[in-house]
């Protein structure tokens, strides 16, 4: 999740477009494979709120690594439980292939670093992957996309005055384009709703279009809706379960998450991403703890 800071009075546009591949996001999610199935990689610092790697991140880095090993290259639905806090740093991911169908197939992940001279597990998957593009044009809905004002009545860390007041905290900032809904902003105002909503215009900073792999990213990288609801701090994920529906058209998103339930100490967040066709592209749940 992505804590962010004070708003001002005026929006920028979003960043031009980069080429596919020359994204600082492919970039920090690139893996080698080390042999079948083994893969190392390293952790960025550019993708941490605080001290703490973004759950998102890690998401679509270990997404990318099951892509490689798995036949199917897209993500259909990828859940992950985060067992100890990731570090920057070096890291490697095993892979291994449940199920090889013709039209799904399963794999299971794990991402782990060294810790005092072993191992340490720090998030586990199991994902089904296919063909995004082989999937029929048929779409039987009653979900609309969010009622979001346009982009320049909406506000993100580039308009905070005081976006350095939390140390370490604008570090994944700079590497998104992130525009909130004001109605979701009253928490950085220091009034916050009660509600448990957050809604705003995403994209990566460098002007990247999305695809199925940023989406991983995308679910996860909106302030917490516990913000909104008058908590701070660190929400940490617990478990988060991803659906990826359609591949993403270019152009930005825009992301509605929403928590009806918060008891003891633990609260879920269901996420909705759709994009410039107005197309439900991803959805998303997860169980975070939050310090009341």
């Amino acid at each position: 999740m992505l804590y962010v800071v004070g708003m001002a009075e005026t929006a920028a546009a979003p960043a031009p477009r980069a080429t596919i591949g020359n994204s600082e996001f492919d970039r920090d999610t690139e893996v080698f494979a080390r042999e079948p199935g083994v893969y190392d990689t390293e952790l960025s610092a550019g993708w941490t709120i605080i001290s703490a790697v973004n759950g998102g991140y890690l998401l679509a880095l270990v997404g990318r690594a099951l892509a490689h090993a798995l036949p199917h290259s897209d993500p259909f639905t990828v859940s992950a439980h985060y067992l100890t806090a990731s570090e920057p740093g070096p890291a490697v991911v095993r892979t291994q292939t449940v199920r090889a169908g013709r039209g799904l197939s399963t794999g299971q992940a794990s991402l782990y670093q060294e810790e005092g001279g072993r191992e340490v597990e720090r998030l586990r998957v199991v994902a089904s992957y296919g063909d995004l593009d082989a999937l029929p044009d048929d779409v039987r809905t009653s979900a609309l996309p969010p009622g979001l004002p346009p982009v320049e009545q909406c506000f993100g860390p580039d308009d905070a005055p005081d976006r350095g007041a939390v140390p370490g905290s604008s570090a994944i900032a700079d590497r998104l384009w992130l525009k909130l809904d004001p109605a979701t902003l009253g928490w950085a105002l220091g009034a916050p709703s009660g509600k448990g909503e957050m809604r705003g215009w995403f994209g990566l900073a460098d002007g990247r279009d999305p695809d199925p792999l940023s989406l991983l990213l995308a679910v996860d990288a909106l302030p917490p809706t516990a913000f909104e609801m008058g908590l701070s701090g660190w929400v940490p994920t617990i478990e988060l379960t991803a659906h990826i529906r359609a591949r993403p058209a270019p152009g930005p998103l825009r992301v509605s998450i929403t928590t009806r339930n918060l008891a003891g100490g633990f609260l879920e967040e269901d996420a909705e991403v759709w994009d410039t066709a107005d197309r439900l592209v991803a959805q998303s749940r997860q169980l975070a703890r939050v310090r009341l």
